[in-house]
Order: C-alpha cells, then structure tokens, then sequence
C-alpha cells in the first residue's frame, strides 16, 4: 500500500508510532516529500515494489536519480529492485531526485519500506486513538498487491469512527469480495475494524474492490452515513507478452534500397496498460542465414525494415529471424516471448535473357509455309515462369517482307522460328535474320549499366523447287461489247512459268461459265463466243461477268485463276415504265407521276420522251402528259373523266430514238388516299359485268308497272288535299338521313329514325324525293331516305340500275305519310346555303376563333374495321355507294378535303 505522510526525518531509529502518522498522513496528503511503502521481508531481484507519483512532484522531469542502488524507478513511477533485498530490520529508505535541465527545476521524494509489522501497527494505532481528539469517518484510499504471498489473512487497513469514544461500534462491509463474488475475499474485525484479505487476487480478473463499510451499536443503531472503501489491485508483472502470430510471413523486393518497408509485428500484454509491466520493445535476436544483418526492428513499433541494398533473390530468396518483444521496456528483468518469421525475397528482372549460342544457320525450300525452321534457346536467372524470366523474341532485321514470324514456347521459353509466306529461290537464295530477345516485365537496371536485349543472327538457306505454273494477276480482265457475233475471238487469261518467266507448255481449261457464253482455247487460253452476251442479264452485276481458269503445266501442277469479260453496253433496251397501274384520287389529285427505266447505261438512257400512242382521239382529248424531269411525265385527266379503269398506251423514247409502248392501267376513282381506292376498286370505279336473264327482265317490267300505279295514286290524292305546294318544313334539317345497304342477301339493317325521303335514280338522271311509311324496303347500290315514325327496317337488294320500294305495313306502328314531293332544285336550295354554312365554321370554336385542333383528322383503321372509316361522314358506312354526291356543288369537296388526311 502507497501513502504519503507528514515531514520525517530518514533515520532508521524513528519510532513506529511516527512511521505510523506518516503512513496515514500520505494517505490523504499530495505532498510528495515522503512515501511509505509495505513490502515482505525478503525482495528478489527484478520486484515490483510499488508505484509513486512522479507528476505530481515534477511533471516535466527528465532526469531521475535513486540514492540506493539497489533499486530503480521509472518514468510511471514503478519502482522495481535490480539486487536481491531484505528487510532485516523491518524497514528501509532511499530518495529519488527529480530534475529538470530546461528550467533548472528540483524535487526530493523520499521511499520508505516497511516489512508486515500488523501486531505492532495495531497497538500504535490504539495508543494513537487514545492521544487524538478527533478522528473523521471518510474514505481511505487503499491498495494490495496481486499475487500477494501472505501471510493471510493480509492487515489492509482500519477504518474508526469518533462515536466509538462514547458508544460501543460494531463495524462491517458488504460488496465485491464479501457478500459477492469473489464471496469472503474480504472481512473486518467487528469490534476494531481492522481490514483483512483473507486470499491472492489476481488483477487481471479484479482491478479493484469497493466495497461499503457500516458503523453501528449494538442495538443496530448505525451511528455514521455509510462508508465507501475502494481498494486497489497492483499489478504485478505476471502476464508474459504474446506475440499475435507464431510465424510472420514478408516479402520485399531484391535490390530494394535501404529502409525498405519489409512488414510489422505485433504483440500483446495483459498486464496493466499504461505502465512498465505493457511497455513492449522488440528486437531481433537471430538471422539466417548468416550475417551480414540485413535486416532491422523498430524497438516500439515492431516494424521490419532493411538495412542493405544487396538483397539477392538469386543468391538467396529466403531468410528467416527469431524475434523478440520484453516488457519492462527490455530491462533485463522483463518478461519475453520469441517468434518466427520469414522473410521472402521478390524477383524483380535484373538479370537479361541471353542467347545460348549468337548464330544459326537453317534451310528451307522454296514455296513452304508454316513450317518450324529451329528453336532458339536463351538463359534467364530471375524467376521461372514469371514475367521477369519469359522471353519475347522479335525479328530485328532480315523480315522486310514479312516471310518469318517467331513465337516463344511458353514451356521452354524457346523462340520458335516458322516460314508464314513462300519464300522464291528466283529471287532469293539466301536470308539473314537479326533475332532479339527480351523479357515481358520491364528491366530494372539502369540504361547504361548493361545493353537491354541479348541478340542472335540466324542464315535461312532457300532450296530450289520444281514449281507449277503461277496464275499472276490472279483476276485478268477483257473488255467486250455485248451482242458481238457469235464465233468472235478475244485475248483470255494468260499464266506463267516462273521457272521460263513465259507461258509456253501451259495449258487451259474452264472450270465454271455460269450462262456458258464462252468457251476457251487449250493451248492458247484465248476465248470464243459461244452464245449472245447480254449486259442486261439477271445475274451480270456492274457489267462484269465472271469464269474461272485452271491452268496446268506438263507435270500436272496447276493454279486456278478468274477473268472477267468487261461487257460494253450496247444501245438494245428501249425505255420502260415499271408501275403499269396508276391511281388517281379525284379528290385529292389531278394527275399522277410515272417514272420510266432503260436497262443501259446512262449513256444510252435519259432524257427520256413521253407521248401518247393512240389513235382514238377521245384518248388524247381526256389525257394530258407532262413531262416532269429526264425520267419522269404527269399524266393528267381533262374534262372530268367519269370514275372508271382506263387503259392508256404510253411510248417512253431514250436518247438515241429507240422506244417502247407501256399499256398503262389507270383508275379514276373517288378516294381520299389511292390505298383506300386499291382495297375497293370493283366498287368505286362500277365497272361490274351483269348480265338478265328473260325472267328477271320480265320481273322488272312488272314490277315497274306497280310502281307507276302506285304514284298515279299518290299524285291524284294529294291534288285533292291541297292546290298549293306545302313548302319544306323548319325541321327538315332535324331529319336523319339514312343509309341502305346490303351487304349479302338477306342481311336486313335496323335504323331508328323519324321520318326517311326516298330518292329513286332512273336513266334519266331525273331524282325524286317521296315521303313514305315505315317498313320500306329497297333493293339496289344505294338508298336514301327520310322518315317519320316509329323504328323500322330498311332492306335495300341490288339490282340493274334501279331501286325497287316495297312498303311493309305489318312492321310498325301507325305511319304518318306526308303528301308533298320535292323536285331536285328545292333540295339543292335548301341544302347548299347550310352545307355553305358549316364549311365556314368548320375550323371554329364556340368562340368564333380559329382552331386547328376542332376538325380531327382521323387515320384510316384497315379493311375490315368494325369502326369503319371515321371523318366527317362518319355516319355513313364504307360500304354504301356514295354516288349522288358526285354532282354538289364545289363547296362539299371543299369540306371533304377538309376531313380528308393529307
């Protein structure tokens, strides 16, 4: 236990009851005059005798002095013996001297050390209760040494207090050590409160105790407020440090320079840190191989690093040291541990691959490719199989023309020398070659030290071959005019010898002629004409047509070559017009562009000339052409051609006069887009062949005179009713106009309507417009009709230009039947002011501004669309025929362009 006490002197012969005072004093007291310390009897050397506060005497000092030699201090104020002491007379003192050099500062501390002298200290203290007047129940600061060796139960401490002068006291603790775990490591004396440690403590387990002390009578009336003891644990260096790996494993480059970074190691403690026992320093003990000592340890931080810049890899790649770390800061006392570790030294290419042999000589025959020549073998000390031993070989000299190539042997890192094109005796007999070599990873030393690449000079003797006939260029050309009479000779394809440099001996045959237009002489390979050459054939591309040739000497050595026949165009192609169906849609367009083509060349092309060839004038007086550009002619209608299919013969001349006539199909037809009038033209254009039978004429005819019977009627009525004319009702407009069409027999069409207006087309062209009763049916193209009533069905049958009405009665309820007729010009009065009138508006809000967005345009959805064609007159289905229309006024087609896509 460490205290600090009052002023005293340092003699031995002070009596116990001062050493007493002074030990309680420094308990409570920061001076740092005089420290007392317990210790055994018997001190070994190298024993933690106990700490004092050096900083609190003089924090920056740094020298520090003992008068006795047989102990030391360090800079945590552990004091430890360096010679075997013991206490013979129960105590000992020595003095420590604090110095500071910078500000001359100086401070004494006396160390006083006493054996266990507990009996003793018990009767000072008695007598010394008796001479007090006063003593305070306060915590006193206590420690213990772990490991304590006894004897036990070990005198901690008293603890008193100042009621015991008038009551009888009964003291206790509880806590850590007493009541818990460790359980009875502590007790005190009930009546004297003395403190007691009854066994060894280890600190790494228990740093420290607090435990809480009771004073009381006996009646159990506590007397003092409860009491906190806190009792510290020692340390003692008994933990060895640990090295935190049995066997470290480095690697630093060879030639690395001088304190290269190699690795670190690390160790651990359990003792308590911050103090001498967990101050590490490390050290190596032993190198091997043997020195000289290359390498060196931080004492602190365990850090290795080199201490020469003649690592080796080829003469040594591995070493391995013996390490140490020892507390104490490596006082010999210390505690230490040894490790191992292993250092591996990293190839760097420091050594050149060099050539076992600097000349080689090898031969090859002429014409032979991908052939191995020789192997070409070199030395390296670095590494194997790494990047600082493999080779890369590369020809220096000697390969101009590209006839060698040399590759490494990953295996053997030899260079293999290989022949990728023919070499040619005839031109040269004998190759030198300059060979280099060098590593993949690049070379360490310095430019000037060494030449960076080994070299080797390799002689390639050509042999001479019998060779066959060479086919050089191998694509010849001849240029012909096509349509030449048959049987005319032409220059063919010509190889050589390259032995005689001629082409004597040397024969020919054709191996393909695709339209077998030609056939080839044998000796000479000259050509004939065989059949008719057409430039313009299928398979001729940019007038090129193509053979192939075998030529062959007399040994039978061959080579295979093509001529091309360069076919000069010839004026036989009269123009010609592709696309032989035009469509023009009358509504969108009055004409439309044709395009013709010649086969020729240009030369014999364009410009082209268009004309009409026909004699019937009704031709030429409806058709118009226009010529366009070199290639391209308006076709344009005149006089406003009827919907129909028109066949217009067209002569296209080129520029030399030859011509051709192309029969075009032309259709006039009521579309918007001329894909709207492809999918329909059987039914826009009317042209549909019927022919009656005896019966249905007889059918007609009949029922044409109940047709005028019935009018007779109708007329004679209604000049009874009324002598004047009714005029057209306010709501006509209000009325719903209705349309009929069968698509197949028997299909009846439902439509809800109020009242319908039947228009009957006769071959007059004359239209009547008759107000009729529900349940009409109608047999023909198209019926329009206008009703008042109930709902009622409206079943429309084709027939030869006429439209057939039968009233049904017995579908419907009453039918109100309205006696006026309309002639043609009322309707025409009454519907073009309106029609005039929505047209206007037609591209206006309800604010009477423009908006192009208020008419939509909708894309037409394909045949067969269950939504049929939307527009403008989408209430009207694709299918009715929409003739009558054809004879408004401009402003319809104004308002169909409007709804038309553009």
């Amino acid at each position: 236990m460490a205290a600090a006490g009052s002023s005293r002197s340092g003699s031995p012969a002070l009596g116990l009851g001062h050493l007493l005072t002074l030990a309680i004093l420094a308990l409570a007291c920061d001076a740092c005059k005089e420290v007392v310390l317990q210790v055994p009897s018997e001190l070994p050397a190298g024993k933690f005798v106990g700490r004092v506060n050096l900083m609190e005497c003089l924090k920056s000092a740094n020298v520090i002095h003992l008068s006795d030699p047989d102990f030391q201090v360090f800079e945590d104020g552990s004091v430890y013996t360096t010679n075997s002491v013991v206490l013979s007379s129960g105590q000992r003192s020595f003095t420590i001297w604090l110095f500071n050099t910078d500000s001359q500062e100086e401070r004494e501390l006396s160390v006083h050390l006493e054996g266990p002298v507990e009996v003793l200290n018990q009767r000072l203290h008695t007598e010394k209760v008796l001479r007090r007047a006063k003593r305070r129940w306060a915590p006193i600061p206590c420690s213990m040494m772990e490991n304590s060796l006894g004897p036990f139960p070990l005198f901690l401490q008293q603890i008193q207090s100042d009621k015991a002068q008038n009551y009888t006291i009964y003291y206790s603790i509880s806590g850590p050590g007493v009541d818990k775990e460790p359980v009875g490591l502590f007790r005190i004396d009930r009546d004297t409160g003395n403190l007691y440690c009854t066994d060894r403590v280890d600190r790494e387990q228990y740093d420290s105790f607090e435990l809480t002390a009771l004073a009381m009578t006996p009646d159990g009336y506590m007397v003092e407020n409860l009491l906190t003891l806190l009792i510290k644990v020692e340390d003692e260096n008994d933990n060895y440090p640990i090295f935190t790996q049995k066997v470290y494993s480095f690697t630093v480059l060879e030639n690395s320079p001088f304190g290269s970074h190699v690795g670190e190691v690390c160790a651990t403690d359990k003792d308590e840190p911050d103090t001498m026992h967990t101050r590490l320093k490390y050290s190596i003990l032993e190198q091997s191989p043997s020195p000289p000592m290359l390498f060196t340890m931080h004492p602190r931080t365990g850090v290795i690093t080199t201490t020469s810049t003649q690592l080796d890899r080829e003469l040594i790649d591995k070493y391995q040291l013996i390490i140490k770390v020892q507390d104490m800061d490596g006082q010999y006392f210390g505690l230490q541990t040894t490790a191992t570790c292993v250092i591996t030294i990293g190839d760097v290419n420091d050594n050149l691959p060099t050539f076992t042999r600097t000349t080689y000589v090898t031969s090859v025959e002429e014409n032979t490719v991908n052939v191995e020549l020789l192997r070409l073998s070199v030395q390296d000390k670095d590494l194997v199989n790494s990047p600082n031993w493999r080779a890369n070989y590369t020809i220096l000299k000697g390969n101009e023309n590209g006839n060698f190539k040399i590759k490494t042997d990953p295996q053997t890192n030899e260079g293999i020398l290989c022949v990728i094109m023919p070499l040619d005796y005839e031109e040269r007999q004998r190759v030198t070659l300059e060979i280099g070599v060098v590593n993949e990873a690049p070379y360490t030393r310095q430019a000037g030290s060494k030449s960076s690449m080994s070299t080797a000079t390799v002689t390639v003797n050509v042999k001479n071959q019998d060779e066959g006939p060479e086919c050089i260029p191998q694509t010849q050309t001849v240029r012909i005019r096509e349509n030449v009479p048959i049987g005319t000779r032409n220059d063919g394809y010509k190889a050589y010898d390259p032995e005689t440099k001629n082409s004597i001996g040397i024969r020919y045959r054709k191996l393909s002629d695709p339209k077998g237009w030609i056939t080839v002489n044998e000796d000479s390979g000259s050509i004939t004409i065989f059949r008719t050459l057409d430039r313009e054939a299928e398979t001729i591309r940019n007038g090129i047509y193509n053979i192939t040739v075998l030529a062959l000497d007399a040994d039978g050595r061959s080579c295979t070559g093509t001529l091309g026949i360069l076919l000069e165009d010839v004026n036989d192609n009269g123009p010609f017009i592709p696309k032989q169906t035009v469509v023009i849609c009358r509504a969108t367009m009055s004409s439309a562009e044709i395009v013709a083509v010649d086969p020729d060349e240009p030369a014999n092309g364009p410009p082209f000339d268009f004309s009409l060839e026909s004699s019937d004038s009704e031709v030429r007086r409806r058709w118009k052409l226009t010529r366009i550009n070199d290639t391209a002619a308006s076709l344009s209608y005149q006089n406003d051609p009827a919907f129909d299919s028109y066949v217009i013969p067209v002569r296209v001349t080129d520029r030399f006069g030859l011509s051709s006539v192309t029969s075009l199909n032309v259709v006039v037809c009521d579309c918007i887009t001329e894909s709207d009038c492809t999918y329909r033209t059987g039914e826009r254009t009317g042209y549909a062949d019927v022919r009656l039978g005896p019966w249905a004429i007889l059918a007609i005819l009949l029922g044409v005179a109940l047709l005028l019977c019935i009018l007779f009627t109708l007329v004679c009525s209604v000049s009874r009713a009324s002598k004047q004319q009714k005029i057209l009702p306010d709501d006509l407009a209000q009325q719903n106009l209705i349309v009929s069409n069968t698509e197949a027999p028997g299909d009846d069409k439902v439509y809800s309507a109020n009242g319908f207006t039947a228009q009957t087309a006769g071959a007059s062209g004359q239209t009547t417009f008759t107000t009729v009763g529900a349940g009409v049916k109608s047999t023909g193209q198209e019926t329009i009709e206008m009703v008042k009533g109930g709902q009622r069905t409206l079943d429309s049958r084709r027939a030869t230009g006429y439209h057939h009405h039968t009233m049904d009665p017995g579908r419907g309820g009453h039918v109100e039947v309205d006696n006026y007729r309309y002639t043609y010009s009322e309707w025409h009065n009454f519907t073009q002011p309106r029609l005039g009138e929505k047209v206007q508006f037609c591209h206006e809000d309800d604010n009477q501004k423009l908006a192009q967005d208020y008419v939509l345009t909708y894309n037409y959805e394909g045949k067969g669309s269950a939504a049929g064609s939307v527009g403008c007159c989408s209430d009207l289905q694709e299918e009715d025929g929409l003739e009558f229309l054809d004879h408004l006024e401009p402003k319809f087609r104004t308002l169909a362009e409007v709804c038309a896509k553009r």
